[in-house]
């Protein structure tokens, strides 16, 4: 009966242990992109910019956080489809913070964005918010 206890203790304190793991920051940065992509293709607004920060500056000014916002919604709003896929997901840190560069492909069913599908080398800026990773900084230059 002793070891049964001993055993149980043990099992425990093994699981305990396996609960207290957290995931390496470059497995959640990765975890957020692969998130966002999915939500691009729900053309979900909500989720998309669930990793984005309040002052996110894309591409140098052009594009903010609401602006993103605002073209999902119209998006949803005119029954836009879209997909994004993903390339590989390259990150790497920068002191405290990271950067994960990948490409994307864009495609769409609809009409809200013909000009801007295509392949894209993309660029993002990701710094701690709490104890979430969020994405203030992007660039992207279109490939095709």
């Amino acid at each position: 009966m002793k070891y049964l206890y001993r055993f149980l203790i043990f099992a425990l304190l093994i699981l305990a242990a396996a609960g207290c793991h957290h995931a390496p920051d470059e497995v959640l940065i990765r975890q957020a992109i692969d998130k966002v992509a999915q939500a691009t293709e729900q053309v979900d607004a909500a989720a998309v910019l669930q990793p984005v920060s309040d002052d996110f500056d894309g591409n140098s000014g052009a594009m903010s956080r609401q602006d993103i916002a605002n073209l999902l919604r119209v998006a949803k709003f005119r029954g836009e489809t879209l997909h994004a896929v993903l390339g590989p997901v390259d990150v790497q840190p920068r002191g405290e913070r990271y950067v994960a560069s990948f490409t994307v492909t864009l495609t769409s069913g609809g009409k809200v964005f013909p000009s801007e599908l295509g392949v894209y080398k993309v660029e993002t800026a990701w710094r701690r918010e709490g104890h979430d990773w969020r994405c203030y900084n992007a660039t992207w230059t279109q490939q095709l």
